[in-house]
């Protein structure tokens, strides 16, 4: 029974892998709009795969409404620099509209450049709707399977591209100067689905119960307006370009794109369509093209890779035991052996009994005892917020569409953490019989969030002299100063607190007062040769894992594959046990009874 409760409990975690029809995210409550009503779309940040630096939209020379209003944010939001702004795109439920005209702006040569640069860079412009990330669709078709075809997206849109040149300029010596240009011209398709309506033919009558947002495209132009007479800025957006069919219907006339001059500057002209169409996706699947995965056989691959990783260190450990076993149980039927079986077993036991000799040693308290106490709280504390952040998120609680949620959540659960991580600490603490009670405390709560605190500290100082939106407000440093002082300190000093009126770890055998001479170490069981060996395996088994991670932060997608991701992390536990055991009986064989630290250091 407990296997086949185990079996359906990971197959229901790994179900979360895949992204099925009528996915539903919790937490998240629907809007329907009326027929008419206005629609927010929201500007937000400039992103690139080339560089690790975001900018806010109004750092460029956008179109801006009379007032811009900051939309609220929460802390997970403010620490990843996605600020959203109202912008001056204006759009009415189910109404279609074609050219409309967002400005007309005359940039000066040096705003010109910036927006070349920024070109150059491959800057993407992210906005967003009803909590829908602007997306570019692609469609592409498998090279086994040409008859099926999948739909991706890429979040937001180009700012600009290089000009695509001809064959003629091409061998034209004078023509080889790079020239880049704008997408001033994007066309939104809006897909909305009625409330409580069926996927039957399509209705033309007005549904009273509204209707949802269910996604948001754009496919971006780069068009060099025109007009007739004066330009008349009481029109706007509804100005009649020469470059629009008239009436506007979404196409154009022949026309030039619009080339950035940055030796010169010169006008702009922005416009953009709203295109609205009906769909039969659900609300509830409408975040299926973003979260769906077309490489699910990697991740596959990267478990079973896990697998034969933990096998392997598997078998390992059990070959350890049942050479220990062996020996023991030899030595109890001793009587039974004949003489060769007898001088066999005598001399196996003479090579292999070296940690037998180390016995009285290896519950000595070790060199460098406080921050061996400080390392075991704040592994412990890091242990559980990691479990509970990828539960909560392989249930769906930590959905893309609760944006900043995941990071939001590692924080709060990590300073909640701080009173298992102060009452481990202790324990080790009287283990250890380090006297000073209050160092390890303030240790446990200081060393490494005080580590990271500094890093992430540096990292914000570079962001605030390039002027990236990725910089931490002032104020938001300022709350996790109170977090870190305000509750997860406090926390910890509670836990240490219940921790140090426990009684201490007792050992099976006494330690002897005179510590035994270690002998000269091989070169491979020196320190560092040990960690590269000990770190390798436990890399092995995620390294496909968090490449897709890392993959996703640095090409700005959704990572979602929280159920493989719980998986792997469990493997990746058991797998750092398992080698955890092996370096130690290499150790106390080698007659180096300092594995404490040692074995820590290796593992992390």
């Amino acid at each position: 029974m407990a296997g086949r409760a185990t079996a359906v409990a990971v197959a229901m975690l790994l179900s979360h892998a895949h992204v099925s029809s009528g996915f539903y995210l919790p937490g998240v409550a629907p809007r329907a709009f009326k027929d008419g009503e206005p629609v927010n779309i929201k500007v937000q940040t400039l992103v690139s795969t080339e560089t690790p630096l975001q900018f806010d939209y109004y750092q460029l020379p956008f179109c801006a409404p009379k007032r811009v209003r900051d939309i609220p944010e929460n802390l997970g939001e403010a620490l990843t620099g996605e600020r959203a702004h109202t912008s001056a795109f204006q759009a009415k439920m189910k109404v279609t509209e074609y050219c409309k005209t967002l400005c007309r702006k005359r940039y000066t040569p040096q705003e010109m450049e910036e927006f070349q640069d920024f070109a150059i860079l491959d800057y993407r412009v992210n906005m967003r709707l009803d909590s829908l990330p602007l997306a570019e669709m692609q469609t592409f078709a498998y090279e086994d399977k040409p008859d099926e075809h999948v739909e991706t997206y890429n979040l937001g849109y180009p700012l600009g591209g290089k000009l695509e040149t001809s064959e003629a300029e091409k061998d034209n010596p004078s023509s080889n100067t790079d020239q880049f240009v704008l997408n001033n011209h994007l066309r939104f398709k809006i897909l909305y689905h009625p409330v409580d309506s069926t996927d039957e033919a399509h209705s033309s009558r007005s549904d009273d119960n509204g209707n949802f947002i269910i996604g948001f495209q754009v496919v971006p132009f780069s068009i060099q307006h025109h007009y007739t007479g004066k330009w008349d800025e009481t029109e706007v957006p509804y100005v009649k370009l020469a470059t629009c069919v008239q009436p506007p219907n979404g196409q154009f006339q022949p026309h030039v794109p619009q080339v950035i001059n940055s030796e010169e500057g010169g006008e702009v002209i922005w416009t953009y369509d709203v295109i609205w169409e009906r769909t039969n996706i659900k609300w509830a699947s409408r975040w299926d093209v973003y979260l769906q995965m077309t490489d699910d056989k990697i991740h596959w691959f990267s478990i079973v890779n896990s697998l034969v990783i933990l096998m392997f260190l598997t078998g390992i450990v059990g070959l350890i035991m049942t050479r220990i076993l062996r020996k023991d149980f030899a030595r109890y039927n001793e009587a039974v052996l004949s003489a060769e079986d007898k001088y066999e077993a005598n001399r196996e036991m003479r090579e292999e009994t070296g940690w037998k000799l180390v016995y009285n040693d290896v519950f000595r308290p070790p060199s460098h005892a406080t921050l061996l106490s400080v390392c075991a709280g704040t592994g412990v504390q890091l242990l559980i917020m990691s479990v509970l952040t990828l539960l909560f998120a392989a249930l769906g609680f930590l959905s893309p569409a609760n944006r900043g949620s995941l990071l939001s959540a590692v924080l709060f659960f990590y300073v909640l953490m701080g009173v298992p991580a102060g009452y481990v600490s202790a324990r080790f603490c009287k283990f250890v019989k380090e006297p000073n009670h209050f160092k390890a405390t303030l240790m446990t709560a200081l060393l490494f969030p005080g580590v990271c605190f500094l890093v992430f500290f540096l990292v914000n100082l570079v962001a605030w002299f390039k002027l990236s939106s990725t910089a931490v407000p002032f104020g938001t440093l300022i709350v996790l100063m109170l977090l870190w002082f305000g509750i997860s300190l406090p926390l910890i000093f509670f836990g240490a607190y219940l921790g140090f009126r426990k009684e201490p770890f007792s050992v099976p055998c006494a330690v002897s007062a005179i510590p035994r001479q270690i002998p000269p170490q091989m070169w491979y069981m020196s320190p560092w040769v040990s960690a590269m060996a000990g770190g390798l395996l436990p890399f092995g088994a995620v390294f496909v894992e968090m490449f897709f991670i890392l993959s996703s932060i640095w090409q700005h997608r959704f990572y979602y594959v929280f159920g493989f991701l719980a998986v792997v992390f469990l493997i990746l536990i058991v797998t750092c046990i398992e080698i955890a055991i092996v370096l130690c009986y290499l150790q106390l064989c080698a007659e180096d009874y300092r594995y404490a630290t040692t074995v820590l250091f290796h593992v992390d």
